[in-house]
């Protein structure tokens, strides 16, 4: 406990010492995920973001995700699905928020390397905004390894391109840390690190994952 408050006083005094400028603030991303097994080939899905400029305020995105996923095999798997996002672009002003609504499907192939675990997926977004529609598409390498039976370790890389404009977009990186609490309970720690044309943003990430089997 004393640890954690510790982080937090760290975390929340370089927020006041940064600068009014989105690229000198620590964010972090407050996740929830939930993989709910409904049988043997499908599983619901479902993801909430709270991803904040700062480490205590200041939201900068809402994101609530939900999808339904194929299983072909034990290799690949097929998932399609609805996303909502509410987003504030401003940093420490009251700029107006941006509603988006999206239709995503994902290819995803996953693989062994005696213990190290590889995960790919090739995501389609269809992204729909005020008076636009726009598509994403993107491509992320993912890559955990178990250190002990509860705790793993895990990076991941992926790179966006927008379309119609077939231009780079940004790119993701980052790693960190889960540690299972229960057979159907994870918690989740990470840092990435967002690039994109405008600005470059540092990030924790902190989370919670569910996994459940609904019908036996």
């Amino acid at each position: 406990m004393k640890n954690l408050m510790f982080l937090f006083l760290l975390f929340s005094s370089y927020n006041l010492l940064s600068q009014k400028n989105p690229e000198n603030s620590l964010g972090v991303w407050y996740m929830y995920g939930g993989n709910f097994q409904l049988s043997q080939n499908w599983t619901l899905k479902s993801l909430s973001h709270f991803r904040m400029f700062d480490f205590t305020n200041n939201l900068q995105q809402y994101l609530f995700r939900v999808g339904a996923n194929l299983k072909l095999n034990k290799e690949i798997s097929f998932t399609g699905g609805y996303a909502y996002l509410n987003t504030d672009h401003t940093f420490q002003e009251n700029g107006g928020k941006i509603d988006e609504h999206r239709i995503y499907e994902d290819f995803n192939v996953k693989h062994k390397i005696s213990k190290l675990k590889l995960a790919h997926r090739l995501r389609v977004e269809h992204r729909f905004l005020t008076g636009d529609i726009l598509h994403w598409v993107r491509y992320q390498l993912g890559l955990s390894y178990p250190l002990t039976k509860k705790i793993n370790t895990f990076i991941f890389d992926e790179i966006f391109f927008h379309f119609p404009n077939e231009t780079y977009a940004q790119n993701w990186v980052g790693g960190g840390l889960t540690y299972k609490i229960a057979n159907s309970i994870s918690l989740k720690t990470g840092y990435m690190y967002i690039s994109d044309k405008n600005m470059n943003l540092n990030r924790i990430q902190i989370g919670v994952i569910f996994n459940t089997q609904i019908t036996k």
